[in-house]
């Protein structure tokens, strides 16, 4: 399963690609607002930083306009992965980017039968919301087991990408499922590396170490 981080902060960004376990960036609106700089010169700076997919996504709503800003985005860089919403006009912008070669997100899937439209329409990933759903006390995880489903019956090539990530729970369970992608917040990717039981284990083992008076060097 490939890990994106859900972020539009450089610094951020910088730290946890050193890691080796980025495989590629998705942003929305909210996290450029957050960064405060301009849209276009921030993914261009991420795309130089990131080999994988970048996620940039439109700020309009009906199809003309989604499809031009689609066009100016995905102009930026070759890894750049329009991201457009589930509506029909972003349904549209989907189809008129993918014939033209252009890699797109679906984003804020909440359906089934939204996925399928989104994978119908060209999709190269699928942005289910799986927090969001929780919150209102629906099964996120089941709509993630149910779209691998629909789209192992079809044969369909868009990449199930598990958003609204807002747990280390969240990536086990899109793991099992046999999701594509999962995007994390940072704080969600840094806590994957912990446990109690790791960190009590490790001062075990330099305490005994420490009396050995030894050194690997």
């Amino acid at each position: 399963m490939k890990i994106f981080l859900d972020s539009a902060d450089i610094n951020e960004i910088k730290t946890h690609q050193n890691s080796g376990f980025v495989d590629g960036v998705t942003t929305n609106p909210s996290l450029i607002a957050k960064s405060g700089r301009n849209i276009l010169e921030t993914i261009a700076e991420i795309c130089a930083l990131v080999d994988g997919p970048v996620s940039a996504e439109v700020t309009a709503t009906d199809f003309e306009t989604m499809l031009t800003e689609g066009r100016k985005l995905a102009a930026i860089a070759p890894n750049v992965t329009v991201k457009v919403p589930l509506t029909e006009a972003g349904l549209r912008t989907c189809s008129a980017l993918a014939d033209s070669g252009t890699k797109v997100n679906v984003t804020l899937c909440f359906t089934a039968g939204q996925a399928l439209l989104a994978a119908k329409a060209g999709a190269s990933f699928i942005s289910p919301f799986v927090g969001r759903l929780d919150d209102i006390g629906k099964d996120g995880m089941g709509l993630i087991e149910d779209i691998c489903t629909i789209y192992a019956n079809f044969d369909f090539d868009t990449e199930v990408l598990v958003a609204s990530v807002r747990s280390t729970q969240h990536v086990v369970d899109a793991a099992l499922i046999g999701a594509d992608v999962v995007t994390l917040p940072p704080k969600i990717l840094t806590s994957l590396y912990k446990h109690p039981l790791t960190d009590s284990g490790l001062d075990a083992f330099m305490a005994d170490w420490k009396q050995t008076g030894q050194s690997i060097l």
